[in-house]
């Protein structure tokens, strides 16, 4: 899941954004509604956690903006301010849901999961292709019943992989989806991490290579 956290509190933006790595997420990072907006120009984002209160363009505006692409973004809008009015406004802007401060971070993750099963095509609480299941939300996955030690970035290239459903996804895909901005294109990231994947995943394989395109389960 990519992800994009809009918070003025440079602390709180930070520290949100490293429990949703940990959660294997690929988020970016903004503190300020005018960069919010560059980056939703340059990246297609699965959900947006979106503080009300920013700074350069305010968060409703921000808000707006997004709900007017063409690609959907679920938006998960913050506030300080936790009244009725306030909710009803921040849903009605267009948010698809709001969290007053302050929070649980597991309260976060959930909601974060649940905005992005609501993409199109629904994605499936559990994962599974034959004898390899995986649970997005407890982050665990198992071949013949034997939990796999997989570390987030692995957890978060095979849940892509079998969120594809078979089709083809390329490594330059991959390193957009499950990678932030912060990862350079031009190393062999995608490459080492499939390979250790694969390792962990055993016999018989279950990543396939497409030559010049990708791979796929």
């Amino acid at each position: 899941m990519r992800v994009l956290v809009v918070e003025d509190q440079i602390r709180l933006a930070d520290s949100v954004a490293r429990v949703l790595r940990r959660e294997g997420m690929a988020v970016d990072v903004a503190y300020d509604g005018t960069v919010a907006l560059k980056h939703a120009a340059e990246t297609d984002y699965d959900v947006v956690v979106l503080d009300r209160d920013l700074p350069g363009v305010h968060g409703d505006e921000v808000c707006g903006e997004l709900m007017r692409e063409p690609q959907r973004t679920r938006v998960l809008m913050l506030t300080a301010a936790g009244t009725l009015a306030d909710r009803v406004l921040g849903l009605t802007m267009g948010a698809d849901d709001y969290l007053p401060k302050p929070f649980a971070y597991a309260e976060l993750v959930a909601r974060i999961r649940a905005l992005g099963r609501r993409t199109q095509p629904a994605v499936p609480p559990t994962l599974a292709h034959g004898d390899l299941t995986l649970d997005p939300a407890r982050r665990v996955a198992t071949r013949a019943g034997q939990r796999l030690p997989l570390n987030p970035k692995e957890l978060a290239v095979l849940e892509y992989l079998l969120t594809a459903r078979g089709r083809v996804v390329s490594a330059e895909e991959l390193l957009e989806r499950v990678w932030d901005e912060a990862a350079d294109p031009f190393t062999t990231t995608v490459k080492a991490t499939m390979n250790r994947l694969r390792a962990k995943l055993g016999e018989p394989p279950v990543i396939e290579t497409v030559p010049r395109a990708g791979y796929r389960i």
